[in-house]
């Protein structure tokens, strides 16, 4: 019977705060290497890092001009 304690983990994995934290660090990790300062890596927020990141190529060519 689901919600006895058993079965409940047995269908979806459930998302972890932790994973979050860990996904996050190394996102902005790649952003620094890519040559976004420090600064303004501590301004953004998680859905700006995401942003930046779908583009890195981009991100490159403009840090490198």
């Amino acid at each position: 019977m689901p919600g006895k304690g058993r079965l409940t983990r047995l269908y979806r994995p459930v998302k972890k705060a932790s994973d979050k934290r860990r996904r996050e660090k190394t996102q902005r990790k790649r952003l620094a290497a890519l040559g976004v300062s420090e600064e303004r890596l501590r301004r953004m927020n998680a859905k700006q890092v995401r942003t930046l990141l779908k583009r890195p190529k981009e991100l490159a060519v403009a840090a490198g001009s």
